[in-house]
């Protein structure tokens, strides 16, 4: 999306021009390409041989390469330019300014021009630059601000490399919590005991599951999956231990469970927590001694299985409750394994969304990227359905973005995004909204460490912990 087109620009641009007569402009972050001229003072000046018009920016550009605020400079003319900085992952990438404007005394604008100009023409046109009082620099302010943050949402975001390193290439990112995750799975492989993974739909308990498989004795042999919750009672008991020929009606044939299936290898029990208690006896026998007997059977099978379980529940709360046995518990709990929820690992979503992008597309060339702005509304988001939600909504963008090399914020759902953004809003809430949007970019960079967040801004942290109560953050 370019400059022109995006809504907080066209809406700041129509109030500058309605309000004052100023005009808003993008220059690079050397300051070059100031072209916008706002009335016939500015476009006088710049048509004097040796305008020092594009030195004045130059100034402005050095000023705001160091200000993270909007800043108010005079030019050589003595008129002011409002500026603010727009940042990308490589620093400043452009200034957003609106400019023309005469702030302080009429005298020292017509000395300012009488110097380029001559002192017939000097009062003339001083008259003619718009009259800027304190009020309307700080509303200016607000707009020219409000500009350059859409204008650094809609950058292409960077997601910086990581340098935490790990066995497990099925699990992205590097959180606090995911490295904890990871430093006990180095562990976990090594062994053969039971594990029980524990956290809530959509965390990747299967991930994990797969992972201390895949990466530990058994790789070669089977790794076998069942949810509990998918089947009745009769049709669990007989998909996990089989049944014999005549045991009901349609066994025509002796069915081997999935036990048998996972023999030498890894069976994941899913959901365990929704087994009836008639069943966490029977899988309780073969934790404990190895052996189960199929439905209709009546001599035992020995089976060399290993044991991972996985519930959203708490089964320990459970269990007080008279929901889920005791001694089973017991053996499933063995290693416990807590698989963090996605807003508990605020700062993986850039590179868990570009990973999602990624395997999700099918075009020819290079996948696409996301915008700032995009990233800014998915890391906002709480996530309820976790990184399955996540994924969900990365494939829903790249149907809507077809061939477009960028993610947009616009291509984000109205569910995640909070509302449509075709709904006219008053100007407080659009700064309010570029703020908020500033500020849980910055937490998320930052994995929720204020300080530095507020480093980041250019704010100080008291300032900080006030506008983020203030946004209801």
């Amino acid at each position: 999306m370019t400059f022109d087109s995006l809504p907080e620009v066209i809406l700041a641009r129509d109030l500058l021009r309605r309000w004052w007569g100023l005009e808003l402009g993008l220059a690079a972050a050397d300051g070059s390409g100031y072209e916008r001229v706002s009335h016939a003072t500015c476009a006088t000046l710049r048509a004097q041989p040796g305008s020092a018009c594009a030195g004045s920016m130059r100034e402005i550009a050095s000023m705001v390469a160091k200000d993270r605020g909007v800043v108010v400079q005079r030019c050589h003319a003595g008129l002011a330019i409002v500026a603010a900085g727009v940042r990308g992952g490589t620093g400043l990438v452009g200034i957003v300014y609106a400019s023309g404007g005469r702030a302080g005394d009429l005298g020292d604008v017509e000395s300012a021009i009488a110097k380029g100009l001559g002192a017939a023409e000097a009062p003339a046109l001083a008259a003619v630059a718009p009259a800027l009082g304190e009020s309307d620099l700080a509303r200016i302010k607000d707009l020219v601000g409000v500009a350059a943050a859409a204008v650094e949402r809609a950058q292409p975001a960077t997601i910086p490399p990581t340098t935490f390193t790990h066995p497990f290439s099925e699990i992205v990112g590097d959180a606090p919590a995911v490295r904890d995750v990871v430093k006990l799975l180095g562990k976990v492989v090594k062994s053969e005991a039971t594990v029980l993974v524990h956290g809530e739909s959509g965390t990747g308990k299967e991930l994990i599951a797969r992972a201390i498989h895949y990466h530990g004795p058994r790789a070669k042999k089977p790794f076998v999956v069942q949810n509990c919750s998918a089947f009745n009672d009769n049709l669990l008991e007989s998909a996990l231990f089989g049944h014999v020929r005549g045991a009901f009606t349609g066994a025509v044939k002796d069915q081997p469970g999935l036990f048998q299936v996972a023999d030498g290898g890894t069976f994941f029990l899913d959901e365990i927590g929704d087994m009836s208690a008639a069943l966490q006896v029977k899988l309780l026998r073969v934790l404990q001694e190895g052996t189960l007997t199929p439905v209709g059977g009546t001599k035992p099978i020995k089976v060399d299985v290993r044991i991972i379980a996985a519930s959203h529940k708490d089964l320990a709360a459970m269990v007080e409750k008279k929901q889920f046995r005791e001694d089973l518990f017991y053996r499933v709990n063995v290693l416990k394994i807590t698989v963090p929820p996605l807003r508990e690992r605020v700062a993986d979503i850039p590179r868990l969304a570009q990973h999602f992008v990624n395997k999700h597309w099918r075009n020819p060339g290079k996948a696409p990227g996301l915008s700032a702005g995009a990233l800014a509304r998915l890391v906002a988001y709480p996530w309820p359905g976790n990184i399955r939600e996540l994924e969900n909504e990365i494939e829903r963008m790249l149907v809507l973005a077809g061939d477009a090399q960028e993610l947009t914020a616009s291509m984000v759902s109205s569910r995640v995004s909070g509302g449509s953004g075709t709904t006219p809003r008053a100007l407080r809430d659009v700064v309010d909204t570029a703020e908020a949007d500033a500020i849980v970019a910055a937490l998320g960079r930052h994995v929720g460490d204020r300080e530095a967040a507020a480093a980041d801004l250019g704010i100080s942290r008291s300032y900080l912990d006030a506008r983020v109560n203030a946004l209801g953050l």
